[in-house]
C-alpha cells in the first residue's frame, strides 16, 4: 500500500509518498501548475502514481482557523475530485491548517535554510507533513 500526499496550492502541488508499509512519508517533488491556463500537473501525477504504485491519495485541506471551508479549501477539494475521477482511486482529505507554517519553522530551526531555498522546497515539506499526519492518524485502520 502506497499513499500519495498532495499539498495543493495555486501555483504548485507538493508531492509526498509513503513507504510500502504506510509508516513514513517522503517528499518527492513539486509540480508547477497554472490554474489560469488549465495546467494542473495531472500528466506528471500519472507518471508518479505508476512509478510508486499508489493506491490512494491524501489531499491537504486548508480549512480556516474557525474550521470553515474557504476558497483555497474548495480549490483543494476540486483538485481531489478531479484526481478521483482521473485515477479512479480513493481520495481522502487531511486538515492541513498551519502545515506550511510548521514546515517553514522546521526548515528554519533544524536546517537553518535560507529564504530562497525554503521557497523551493516548502510545498514538498508541507506535503510530507500532511501525509505523515494522515499515516499517524490512520495507522491502526489498515
Amino acid at each position: 500500500m502506497r499513499v500519495m500526499g498532495l499539498d495543493v496550492g495555486s501555483k504548485t502541488v507538493g508531492v509526498a509518498v509513503s513507504d510500502p508499509f504506510g509508516w513514513t512519508a517522503q517528499g518527492i517533488e513539486i509540480i508547477r501548475i497554472n490554474e489560469d491556463k488549465g495546467q494542473f500537473g495531472f500528466e506528471r501525477l500519472k507518471e508518479l502514481v505508476k512509478q510508486y504504485n499508489v493506491d490512494r491519495f491524501v489531499v491537504g485541506l486548508p480549512k480556516n482557523m474557525n474550521n470553515s471551508i474557504g476558497p483555497r479549501a474548495e480549490a483543494s477539494m476540486a483538485y481531489g475530485g478531479k484526481i478521483k475521477e482521473l485515477f479512479d482511486l480513493p481520495v481522502e482529505y487531511q486538515d492541513e491548517r498551519l502545515s506550511t507554517v510548521q514546515a517553514e519553522r522546521m526548515l528554519i530551526e533544524q536546517a537553518d535554510t535560507s529564504r530562497a531555498k525554503r521557497k523551493k522546497v516548502i510545498d514538498k515539506v508541507a506535503a510530507v507533513m500532511i501525509l505523515q499526519n494522515y499515516l499517524d492518524r490512520t495507522s491502526n485502520k489498515f
